[in-house]
């Protein structure tokens, strides 16, 4: 793998609850240019990103019914449309771990499918990541979560929010991964701030990381030659 590759695999991640638009502009600004797949921020950043990712290949990607997954499957479904078009390319909404936790199948398809179809009616180009919040689930439940989310559109399953119990495991990214097939992407998120676990997560299926030690993954990469 190079440096590229290992970069365009990179979410560079920045979901703090107390970061606003001065701290998030001088952050957006070091990472805009490293060659990251997008730049995930809060919602309310999205124009700012926007602003700051345009020619540099970098996307934005924001949140959705973020952290815990319980918003009504309409809210869900307009704040999308709404990020998308402020110039949101890639939505990563959590899923309603709650109803799945209940054997409520039915409902996460639905809820899922809604988010899915609203992003593509405003976007041909954009894309629906589903957090599962692993951390709540066994085995069995991720597995099922990841099926409803691949008959359901989406075209990634990832694994946390970074606020749950835990962040992502190989054991989820190798369950994921066996569940949905090559075909729908896999995103591992939460606890990733080294190389060494970057690469281990990559190597296990992952095809995107959620992580706000991007630059210090690249700068390890590099130093490692």
């Amino acid at each position: 793998m190079d440096r590229a590759t290992l970069a365009r695999s990179i979410d560079q991640t920045l979901l703090k609850p107390t970061v606003g638009f001065a701290e998030a502009a001088a952050w957006m600004e070091a990472g805009a240019g490293q060659g990251f797949a997008s730049l995930c921020v809060s919602p309310f950043l999205v124009p700012l990103a926007a602003q700051r990712c345009a020619g540099t290949g970098t996307l934005v990607c924001s949140v959705v019914g973020f952290p815990l997954g319980y918003s009504n499957t309409e809210s869900k479904a307009e704040e999308a449309a709404h990020l998308v078009d402020l110039g949101c390319h890639e939505i990563d909404m959590v899923l309603n771990y709650a109803a799945l936790l209940e054997g409520e199948d039915e409902f996460v398809r639905d809820d899922v499918a809604a988010v899915v179809r609203t992003v593509a009616a405003r976007s041909d180009q954009a894309i629906v990541k589903v957090i599962l919040e692993t951390g709540y689930l066994d085995e069995a439940q991720i597995a099922r979560g990841c099926g409803l989310c691949v008959e359901a559109g989406a075209q990634y399953v990832k694994t946390s929010t970074g606020f749950g119990p835990r962040g992502a495991s190989i054991d989820d990214v190798r369950i994921m991964r066996a569940t949905v097939g090559p075909d729908v992407g896999v995103k591992a998120a939460g606890g990733i701030r080294d190389l060494d676990t970057a690469l281990e997560m990559l190597a296990a299926g992952a095809s995107r990381l959620g992580t706000s030690s991007g630059i210090e993954i690249l700068e390890a990469f590099d130093a490692r030659g």
